[in-house]
């Protein structure tokens, strides 16, 4: 049986699921279709049901949870891990307009329906001056003043400094120190129509895959690389040792427990619909 299957080039999800379309691991007679895409793209996808499983932005997942079911493995939580909203002018550090009631300062965001543009609109409900940018081109807006402020996400943590530009706040320290939960990034989920079945033998897959990345984390190195974007090999292990941890292997209570939070909030602040389907795959 072949299923598509749909997630981004960046290290974390090429390290997670090298094993698996390379077969590293014993498939248990399933291939997969790959289509690589970042993280908006994937969103849109999934609004439109394309993919039988696919990576997604926790924020998107919350308008599709009738087509999909999340996946116990994959994911990307944690601390430390979240969006930075940073800029050229370091006058903005601080700044009133940050927080003035129709701020007139633009901001660059990787995608409507990511979790870091939710998170913008909890720490920062008055900028609504927003343009979607993929997520890799937003630095080069910033330095090139197209743009006041950017919303940046996966590598660009690394690069940021070295290209002179500053950090305003951390939206992922912002939400542990609202909530006390690891942030809740991305997911990995499938299509409800697949029979149970074959979820829980892909949840079974994914985990596998998981598990040998981190018992060889070298063996996927040129497939990681070649999607890397011309990132040093050693940025590219600090972001996979960022994204690719314990909630990777399975969510676990604790990062069941943060999605439902995000997703409270979120329903309370009329961001996402009511949802009213069980959210989870499990056993």
């Amino acid at each position: 049986m072949k299923l598509s299957l749909g997630f981004s080039p960046c290290p974390n999800d090429t390290f997670i699921f090298d094993a698996l379309i390379h077969h590293k691991i014993d498939t248990e007679g399933l291939e997969f279709e790959v289509f690589f895409d970042d993280v908006e793209t994937l969103n849109q996808k999934a609004l439109r049901a394309e993919l039988d499983i696919t990576k997604l932005s926790f924020h998107a997942f919350a308008h599709v949870a009738d087509k999909y079911a999340l996946l116990d493995s994959g994911s990307a939580l944690g601390f430390g891990v979240g969006p930075l909203l940073i800029c050229n002018n370091p006058d903005l550090i601080g700044s009133e307009k940050l927080n003035q009631k129709d701020s007139p300062l633009s901001v660059a965001i990787p995608g409507e329906l990511t979790t870091a543009n939710f998170l913008l609109g909890i720490a920062f409900p008055n900028l609504l001056h927003k343009q979607v940018m993929v997520f890799s081109e937003i630095q080069d807006a910033l330095l090139n003043d197209t743009i006041d402020l950017g919303l940046i996400i996966h590598e660009n943590r690394f690069t940021y400094t070295g290209k002179g530009l500053h950090k305003i706040v951390d939206l992922g320290s912002y939400w542990e120190e609202l909530t006390g939960c690891a942030i809740p990034l991305g997911g990995i989920v499938i299509n409800r129509n697949l029979d149970r079945e074959i979820q829980l033998k892909v949840n079974r897959l994914i985990r596998k895959s998981v598990e040998f990345a981190f018992k060889n984390p070298k063996s996927g190195v040129e497939f990681i690389s070649s999607h890397a974007q011309e990132m040093e090999e050693e940025v590219m292990y600090k972001h996979i040792d960022l994204y690719v941890n314990k909630y990777s292997v399975e969510l676990g209570t604790e990062g069941r427990k943060a999605i439902d939070i995000l997703f409270k909030m979120a329903q309370e602040k009329g961001i996402i619909p009511e949802i009213t389907q069980n959210l989870y795959v499990t056993n």
